[in-house]
């Protein structure tokens, strides 16, 4: 009897032997980012894979490089030759030198980690904010989500323009008044870098056109921030219950001379056009702030991101920390 099951034995691992060689080749030819697809006609990006009885192992191209398994009887494998046979077509002649990546293969992977850019070491911004400081909080790099405001505790997530016209020959005066003495968003550097984001075509913020010196309001169209909006940092007035943000001379910006509790930035947009990163010319000093739009020379928008910054301040509750990359981990599964 004990013979008898040693031959089955080695019937059924000859048996799981030959299937495996008889699935594309047992694995892929020299490392390539390639399509394995699935038979619900999804796919993986992947750099290779092989056939290990009853699961496919692969190595992920949009996971840095993770192994990971599928069963089998999900692989379409036919589909998947198709694809490599299609792009590759000269993958079984001379050698390759060196990885081969599939042009629209780089534009998809390029274009998914534009929309979530690395900003520091395994820390990268999300998908649904709009506009993030990035901080520092004993010595850990952190992303911190700031909402937006016009003044009226209408506090928003989302990037909405209240377009205020501007007189420049008017003499200084209150534009927004922000509720509360101190802002629930409490940096701890002194030039925070912030990031936001641009082009969404799910944009859905909404427009109101209103004169700074007059109470009468005109809905407009929604509609997104111009391209070519400048960006200033305010020092605000810190009164009992409010913060008032007064006017500035927009006619100034850029030029030699400085305005006081006017801080201008530089801004750049990153690659992908999703994110635009604004910078502090200048250090900011203990106090509270709000980021402004510029919309043109006599037009701002009045809905303002507001901050603090206090280098003793506790943590922000809602700030985002690097998550490092973890190590592979293999499953084991059982097929369907």
């Amino acid at each position: 009897m004990r013979v008898g099951r040693d031959f089955f034995r080695i019937g059924v691992l000859a048996a799981v032997v030959a299937v495996s060689s008889l699935l594309l080749g047992a694995q892929t030819p020299a490392q390539h980012r390639t399509r394995l697809y699935l038979k619900d006609g999804s796919y993986q990006i992947v750099l290779s894979y092989t056939v290990a009885g009853s699961v496919v192992r692969f190595v992920s191209a949009e996971r840095d490089g993770q192994t990971e398994e599928i069963p089998v009887g999900l692989i379409d494998f036919e589909a998947t030759k198709r694809w490599e046979q299609q792009h590759f077509p000269a993958a079984n002649g001379a050698a390759a030198q060196g990885p081969r990546i599939d042009p629209e293969l780089a534009q998809e992977e390029a274009e998914r980690a534009s929309r979530t850019p690395e900003v520091a070491h395994d820390l990268r911004l999300p998908e649904r904010e709009d506009l993030l400081a990035l901080d520092t909080w004993r010595g850990t790099p952190e992303l911190v989500p700031l909402t937006q405001s016009d003044g009226e505790l209408n506090r928003q997530t989302g990037h909405n323009i209240l377009r205020g016209i501007l007189n420049p020959m008017a003499s200084k005066h209150q534009i927004v008044v922000i509720k509360g003495e101190r802002s629930q968003v409490q940096l701890h550097v002194d030039r925070p870098t912030l990031y936001l984001r641009v082009g969404d075509p799910a944009y859905g913020g909404h427009a109101l056109t209103v004169d700074t010196h007059g109470s009468n309001t005109q809905p407009g169209k929604g509609d997104a921030p111009p391209e070519d909006s400048r960006y200033v940092i305010v020092r605000t007035d810190v009164r009992q219950g409010a913060r008032v943000v007064a006017s500035f001379d927009t006619g100034l910006l850029g030029g030699n001379g400085r305005q006081e509790d006017v801080v201008e930035t530089n801004t750049e947009l990153l690659p992908g056009g999703h994110w635009r990163k604004i910078v502090p010319r200048e250090s900011l000093l203990i106090g509270e702030y709000a980021l402004m739009e510029v919309l043109s020379d006599r037009e701002i928008n009045l809905g303002v991101w507001d901050f603090g910054v206090h280098p003793t301040a506790p943590e922000n509750r809602d700030a985002l920390r690097p998550e490092p990359k973890r190590a592979p981990q293999l499953e084991h599964r059982s097929p369907d």
